[in-house]
């Protein structure tokens, strides 16, 4: 059975959020993508301290499709530097892991069900 982890990411929009879930489900990159927000995020970027309401995208996969899915969210986000922290899932219901693993196994015939980027 392959490593589980979960990548999280926050983008500002609740549209861009859905989009971003949606295309790494349908690219199989991702079995499940829950967002959650608004939340409220206070960082510092380029020297100042900012503010910014944000939505927190929890993206569960394997480690082995972890690689293809960060790319793909940095070629989908709109932020110069998006938060993509990937985190291990120490355990976890085996038939919700084995859902996880067949949920984002290639497709053997290329088909990724859509254009999801």
């Amino acid at each position: 059975m392959p490593d589980y982890v979960q990548v999280q990411v926050a983008v500002d929009d609740r549209a861009k959020a859905v989009e971003l879930a949606r295309s790494a489900v349908v690219a199989r990159l991702a079995a499940c993508v829950q967002i959650v927000g608004p939340v409220t995020s206070t960082y510092r970027w380029k020297g100042e301290v900012e503010t910014a309401e944000e939505f927190l995208l929890l993206i569960k996969t394997t480690r082995e499709r972890s690689g293809e899915l960060a790319e793909h969210i940095r070629r989908e986000h709109p932020y110069e530097t998006p938060e993509i922290i990937t985190l291990p899932v120490e355990g976890g219901l085996d038939a919700y892991l084995r859902w996880i693993d067949e949920e984002t196994r290639p497709d053997p015939g290329g088909d990724t069900g859509g254009t999801g980027g």
